[in-house]
């Protein structure tokens, strides 16, 4: 058992006391968590990107705080929606990838989890859309036994146009009282399946029936406007390849020790055509799910919630939108693993704040900062931070220097300028050479996001980057042991290897 959560039932009891006198509180702020998926943070208006328009995200994060290096705990859908509902690290039940989401999930994870907490706070907990949670039977992809009560449209499984409809609906009923609503909404996920669909007509497979309202979405984002051709349409009005489009020296082999063969497909036979097209379509899905987002914000503002509902936007990951050559999720590299955060409450937060230095783990932090801002009891077993004081632009003393995200065979320590990743040492020649990828085993990378925000260039041998690089293997190991987890040995390296 990687740890011990009789605490966390303990937090838990601790809890209840306080409830009957919360319940006569006023005004308890309400909790509205709006994730997206497969949405980097970079893929937002906002945040300068030039290629998409985002006018309600923008809104939100003028109204509230945004987070600039805030970091998903696992760059996967699993892992990282089990992060952000129950505050731990997907390690804790031994996932690191969706092949594990039948893992265990032990009772005091779960009675520490973000709805159970608030349920027994008095609060109604209201799940829409897409789940994709982890645990035994009953436990698998059932919101409920993470303390929601009610799940609206449940035929939309996915998080689409009636999972919102739905959403807006409830906005619009009178509250008997506060509520914890979570909406989890597919796009611009459906990205996924362009390169999918171009590598199985490759090899001459037909497209999977799940994936059909993926590629109706798809299809409509790549709609081209009337009377230009396809390569006046590529060459005039599609993204162009980002900086860091190629491929890094001395990449990280272990990431790609799992990958699907269209990944792998993607990054070899692609060129600049396809890849433009794949950043314009994936800017449309994006605004695709902006526009979703608007109309739940504008039914919150006209049914007067807003002055009392505490906003938290984030993603589960994101994709690399072909930097590195590569598209999809799962990788180490700064457009899989960081996502947008934005904190917003009128009133509140301070309007508009761009917060660029503090280290924010979303799947961590999320409980700990709305159970702050609802003056609830954080569970003694999370070990994440609020985000409150910064969100109200009050100095924090004590922040975090460094954190971690997980992935199938592979470990990052972000720790601010300096970025150590490191692969399992399970990971052999054999296993690279079976996918088609040099044999050489590159185990662990260094990169300087000062001097190289693209991430273009791997520092680990570099001897005048030896104390960084020395630095990230002492800070994976210390921050396991704060944390309390176990990490797996073959992360550990005692010797330069690379």
């Amino acid at each position: 058992m990687i740890r011990l959560y009789a605490s966390a039932a303990l937090a838990l009891a601790a809890l209840l006391p306080a409830t009957s006198s919360l319940c006569g509180a006023p005004a308890r702020p309400n909790i509205f968590v709006i994730v997206t998926d497969q949405h980097h943070a970079g893929m937002m208006s906002c945040a300068g990107n030039p290629y998409v328009k985002t006018p309600h995200l923008d809104g939100l994060a003028a109204r509230g705080v945004r987070f600039e290096r805030a970091y998903t705990s696992n760059p996967v859908c699993i892992p990282a929606r089990f992060s952000l509902m129950t505050g731990m690290m997907p390690s804790a039940i031994g996932m690191e990838h969706h092949r594990e989401a039948g893992n265990f999930v032990a009772p005091g994870i779960l009675a520490a989890s973000l709805c159970t907490v608030f349920q027994h706070a008095g609060y109604h907990t209201v799940y829409a859309g897409k789940s994709h949670l982890p645990g035994q039977a009953g436990v698998l992809d059932n919101p409920k036994a993470y303390g929601f009560e009610e799940i609206l449209a449940p035929e939309d499984k996915e998080g689409r146009d009636p999972a919102v409809d739905a959403c807006v609906e409830f906005l619009r009923r009178p509250q008997a009282k506060p509520f914890v609503l979570y909406a989890s909404l597919i796009n611009p996920h459906d990205i996924c399946f362009l390169a999918i669909r171009a590598h199985l007509q490759r090899i001459g497979k037909p497209n999977p029936g799940f994936a059909l309202p993926a590629l109706k979405e798809l299809d409509q984002a790549l709609q081209m406007p009337a009377g230009m051709s396809l390569n006046e349409f590529i060459d005039k009005l599609c993204p162009p390849l980002p900086a860091n489009y190629g491929v890094p020296t001395a990449e990280l082999s272990a990431p790609w020790a799992d990958k699907p063969d269209f990944m792998l497909f993607a990054r070899q036979e692609w060129g600049e055509r396809e890849w433009r097209l794949h950043r314009w379509a994936y800017a449309r899905l994006t605004e695709r799910v902006d526009a979703q987002i608007g109309r739940l914000l504008d039914t919150l503002r006209a049914s007067g919630l807003d002055k009392n509902t505490i906003i938290v936007f984030t993603s589960d990951y994101g994709d690399q939108d072909a930097s590195h050559r590569v598209e999809h999720k799962a990788f180490l590299f700064e457009e899989s693993a960081r996502i947008p955060f934005v904190v917003s409450w009128a009133g509140v937060t301070k309007p508009g704040l761009v917060d660029k230095s503090h280290l924010v783990s979303s799947g961590l932090d999320l409980i700990p900062t709305v159970c702050d801002f609802a003056s609830l009891p954080i569970p003694a077993s999370l070990r994440g931070k609020s985000v409150r004081a910064l969100a109200e632009g009050r100095p924090v003393a004590d922040w975090r220097n460094c954190l971690v995200v997980e992935n199938t065979a592979s470990r990052l320590v972000q720790m601010g300028r300096w970025k150590y990743m490191v692969g399992n040492a399970r990971i052999t020649s054999a296993d690279m050479a079976s996918i088609g990828l040099p044999s050489t085993v590159v185990r662990e990378s260094l990169v300087d996001l000062q001097t190289d925000p693209g991430e273009m260039k791997n520092l680990a041998a570099d001897a005048s980057a030896r104390p960084a690089l020395e630095q990230g293997r002492r800070m994976l190991k210390q921050w396991y042991a704060d944390n309390e987890l176990a990490l797996d040995p073959g992360y550990i390296v005692r010797e330069t290897t690379h």
